[in-house]
């Protein structure tokens, strides 16, 4: 009963807290009017969660291997309720910008440590299950997270959206009561310096990204920023070779398996983080629907995603190959984004719907497997630290993807309609049905990029997962044996 506790306690956060971001995009005129408000200051309510959000999660993580898995959840739950309360009663934009940057560490620490928690809490078939519930509830997020956020902004208005999220904070703190504690057996020091090297270089690194959209990928900001990042997260990783309790164990990826679990998880992200969030805009400029039609469209591919990690999860329980699974998702993501590459102006919803739902599918199959496949090739000792690592290079791979799928748009639609032109032709402002044709033209040449790299990343990934031959010889000599 206290595991089924536990559970239910993490998957509340994985539901609840992506919405925090999503329904403070979806707030920013109503908080831009309140607290006169614009600009760069009134972006940093987003920008501000999210940078400390991925830059925390692997500190999350390790520390919670050391002091405590539950003692940094219940520690992040507990500042991201009151970085909400805040935000609710703030007086100014300046105080709700720090506010959120709060909010942000507190969701690392919940984020980081509810996977760890699973991790410690469930073993064999039980952690496959707790881990596709975890993907399932991912997908009602991906699904309806912002069409909720939007709800609640609308009927609620912004401050009490933070109130409501705060809330959850302090629900996910009580929930907390009834997990058990878990930490490594071995208590080492806090490894400091590896922890601020890398929560500075992986910001300043996600700033730069976060930025490159609005000054340009050539500019001294964006240019400076990533080169401090660059630097300070090579003085990390050299500082963790010599640790004698890093923040990040690199020999975590000396594991050829964990290695292909991780990189399963960028190709995927590869493969529709881009597409989900511009497509919308595409088919409300290209194709003349309205912004509740294209997110019903959108529902295409998240749909799967509500099933399918279940089904991965009794499929492996009746000895279905991972490897195949995560190979065959990965597919299919790039074959749905090859067949949307058949987009054109004024194309129904019926016909997104098959590409759509390849890619949903492909989705459901991955999210249902990477989490557990990938704790499962580590020890006991350090679920927290590759919890917060796969945190860290999902939320990375995102902003890296986002960012990228709208700068090579850009940069395509230059040639064809202007520097001037091209931005707001990328986000779906047509001036008539000759830039609807360069805007799909390319939409299909990114497409036919996403999927070559998916479809090669998918095979990539089948490598790393290919068992050794000492394992494949100790599986054929247990029946021999017995």
């Amino acid at each position: 009963m206290k595991n089924k506790l536990t559970l239910t306690v993490v998957l509340l956060g994985y539901l609840a807290l992506p919405m925090s971001m999503s329904g403070t995009t979806v707030a920013l005129p109503q908080i831009g009017a309140a607290l006169n408000a614009s600009g760069g200051p009134l972006q940093w309510v987003v920008t501000g969660y999210f940078l400390t959000a991925s830059s925390f999660m692997l500190v999350a993580g390790s520390t919670g291997d050391l002091f405590g898995r539950r003692r940094i959840y219940r520690i992040g739950a507990a500042t991201y309720a009151i970085g909400g309360l805040v935000a609710a009663l703030t007086p100014n934009v300046l105080l709700l910008d720090v506010a959120r940057t709060v909010t942000g560490v507190g969701a690392a620490g919940v984020m980081a440590g509810g996977g760890a928690i699973l991790a410690s809490t469930f073993t064999g078939s039980q952690r496959t299950k707790a881990f596709a519930a975890m993907g399932t509830i991912a997908g009602v997020g991906m699904a309806i997270g912002p069409t909720l956020a939007g709800w609640l902004v609308g009927a609620l208005g912004w401050r009490a959206t933070f109130g409501a999220f705060a809330a959850t904070g302090l629900l996910l703190l009580a929930g907390t009561l009834v997990m058990e504690e878990s930490r490594a057996e071995r208590r080492e020091r806090v490894d400091w310096f590896g922890a601020v090297s890398f929560i500075a270089g992986l910001a300043s690194v996600m700033f730069a990204i976060t930025q490159s959209s609005r000054a340009g990928w050539t500019s001294p900001l964006v240019l400076g920023l990533l080169a401090a990042g660059a630097g300070l997260l090579v003085v990390f990783a050299s500082a963790e070779r010599r640790s004698p309790n890093p923040v990040l164990d690199l020999t975590l990826l000396r594991n050829r398996r964990f290695v292909g679990w991780l990189l399963a998880g960028v190709v995927m992200v590869l493969g529709f983080g881009g597409m989900m969030s511009y497509l919308p805009t595409y088919l409300q400029g290209a194709n003349g629907m309205s912004a509740r039609d294209s997110g019903l469209v959108m529902l295409m591919a998240t749909a799967p995603t509500l099933v399918l990690p279940l089904l991965v999860s009794r499929l492996i329980d009746r000895g279905a190959s991972p490897r195949l699974l995560i190979t065959g998702g990965l597919l299919l993501i790039a074959a749905g984004n090859a067949w949307l590459t058949r987009l054109h102006p004024g194309m129904g919803g019926w016909e997104l719907l098959g590409p759509l739902l390849t890619v949903g599918f492909g989705i459901g199959l991955a999210t249902g497997l990477i989490d557990a496949q990938a704790m499962n090739q580590v020890d006991r000792s350090r679920t927290g630290m590759a919890a917060g690592l796969l945190n860290t290079v999902r939320g990375g791979s995102q902003t890296l993807v986002m960012a990228l799928f709208g700068s090579v748009l850009i940069t395509l639609l230059t040639g064809r309609v202007g520097a001037e032109r091209a931005g707001r032709v990328a986000t779906g402002e047509l001036a008539g049905a000759e830039q609807a044709a360069q805007l799909t033209q390319a939409w299909q040449i990114v497409l036919w990029g996403i999927a070559a790299l998916t479809g090669l990343g998918a095979l990539a990934v089948a490598t790393l997962l290919t068992p050794s031959r000492d394992a494949v010889q100790r599986s054929q000599a247990v029946p021999a044996t017995a």
